[in-house]
């Protein structure tokens, strides 16, 4: 959507069949769009370890941003006072909060390059895990919560440099395994 105005109205028209809990606009504005304790329709077809209903199982936070952007000031201050509050009501650790890119490998690419989850974690909202040692790629983004059909291995490898390596070019290196192994050691997700 090209503002936050056109995104509330796209969350908030039934016949879009997609919606969120909350929307956070470039200033911060935010906006609560549906009840916690009601099923938002704002992952759709994905999963994080065990988990299959993402939309069930989640509160969906959506940022106005065109995917290219940074994320400015005011709209990270307006989601880390929101977040906190939201993790202790529905007990979420900081490695459960994740973004589309990581539980819809392939077919989703959002909050993008631009987001910044170093910062979050710095903040405990989120996890920025020290790498490992270089290990099975697969395996290990499997191990950390992420899925994919067979096919798709250029898909997770992209979806994990959104996570992890947003710098991150080429073929499958060293520094992707170890950014993986790193994550899958420290926060496991596979028994979520």
């Amino acid at each position: 959507m090209q503002t936050p105005e056109a995104a509330l109205t796209r969350l908030c028209t039934p016949e879009a069949e997609v919606s969120a809990h909350y929307l956070i606009a470039e200033d911060g504005r935010t906006w609560q769009l549906v009840d916690e304790e009601m099923r938002a329709w704002h992952a759709g077809a994905g999963q994080w370890g065990a988990i299959t209903d993402m939309n069930s199982r989640s509160v969906g936070i959506e940022l106005a941003n065109d995917g290219a952007s940074p994320f400015p000031e005011p709209q990270m201050v307006a989601l880390e006072a929101l977040l906190p509050d939201i993790m202790q009501r529905w007990d979420i650790a900081p490695e459960r909060v994740i973004g589309h890119s990581d539980m819809a490998v392939g077919r989703k690419i959002d909050p993008g390059p631009r987001f910044d989850w170093r910062r979050l974690a710095l903040s405990g909202l989120a996890v920025w895990p020290e790498t490992g040692r270089p290990g099975e790629f697969e395996a290990d983004a499997r191990r950390a919560g992420f899925a994919w059909a067979e096919g798709q291995e250029e898909a997770l490898l992209n979806a994990v440099r959104l996570r992890l390596r947003p710098w991150g070019d080429g073929p499958l290196s060293d520094a992707d395994r170890a950014a993986i192994a790193g994550l899958a050691a420290r926060y496991p997700a596979a028994e979520a």
